[in-house]
């Protein structure tokens, strides 16, 4: 009797269980609309402002503003995007491991970090790794100032000569249950190729390429991380939706094999008990 009293106690241990995974599910599909929502609108804006702004960096001296200007990558910082809770599956993984691999080829470059989510922070500060920056419960409510905040730290330290690339290895949104890693050279500004361009427009400036590039190559900083945080969080969201709605089949597959257990050990239990009765039946006979 005591197998049946342990089957049943698990049995009501993985349905509570379930119960969690199942309302987190439910959760992250709301945040996942929501998220996927904001990214949609930030996508197309990011991505054209980043293509314009390098057609009008193409052509002209890279001397002619600081964020263009291209040094020997002696000192490389990594912005690492990761985030603040589990359960969601690989996700934080597959960043990390992204991000290790790619420090690890710079053998000869200094090696900084910025670290944004606990999850890279928990990692990264065990390693021994120069950590520049740290954002942990980042993304309880993401705002556009903390994009514009972390960029402004990387431009300045850029700006100083105190660092000569910069990258962003974060997860790009695809679905639900697909995130690509993507490591994305934020500084200095890539010009747009001639074989690269995107059938972009002939542009006349006002009042002239320099004081537009002024203007455009911090705004374009500011919109290039807040996309790279959307990506991100709405990334989270669904790799959190897909872990908890197999978490939850799990769980299912789990109380029905235990449930049939329970009732076999129980059949087996009764059958038992009429075997000994009528055994003590036909001793009392004989």
């Amino acid at each position: 009797m005591s197998n049946l009293g342990d089957i049943k106690r698990r049995i009501v241990g993985v349905k509570k269980t379930q119960q969690i995974t199942r309302a987190l599910k439910m959760v992250s599909a709301v945040k996942l609309r929501r998220a996927q929502q904001r990214i949609v609108q930030a996508r197309p804006y990011a991505h054209r402002l980043r293509d314009i702004l390098g057609h009008i960096a193409h052509g002209i001296n890279p001397d002619a503003h600081p964020l263009l200007d291209v040094r020997d990558p002696g000192r490389i910082c990594y912005v690492i995007i990761t985030s603040d809770q589990g359960l969601c599956g690989s996700f934080n993984q597959n960043i990390i491991r992204r991000a290790e691999d790619e420090i690890l080829t710079h053998t000869e470059s200094e090696v900084e970090i910025v670290l944004i989510g606990k999850k890279s922070r928990d990692y990264f500060s065990r390693k021994g790794y120069k950590v520049i920056g740290e954002y942990v419960d980042f993304f309880k409510e993401l705002t556009f100032k903390q994009a514009v905040d972390i960029a402004e730290l990387l431009k300045d330290l850029y700006v100083k000569e105190k660092l000569d690339r910069i990258y962003l290895v974060y997860n790009e949104f695809k679905t639900a249950a697909q995130q690509d890693v993507i490591v994305e050279q934020l500084l200095p500004i890539i010009p747009v190729r001639p074989h690269e361009e995107k059938n972009l427009p002939e542009y006349i400036f006002e009042p002239d390429q320099i004081s537009i590039l002024d203007r455009m190559c911090p705004n374009n900083m500011h919109i290039q991380m807040w996309r790279a945080l959307l990506e991100s969080y709405a990334s989270e969201m669904g790799a959190r939706l897909t872990a908890m709605e197999y978490a939850t089949e799990n769980a299912d597959k789990l109380i029905t094999e235990l449930t049939m257990q329970y009732n076999r050990i129980r059949q087996e239990n009764i059958t038992n008990e009429i075997l000994e009765i009528v055994a003590g039946s036909e001793a009392l006979k004989a």
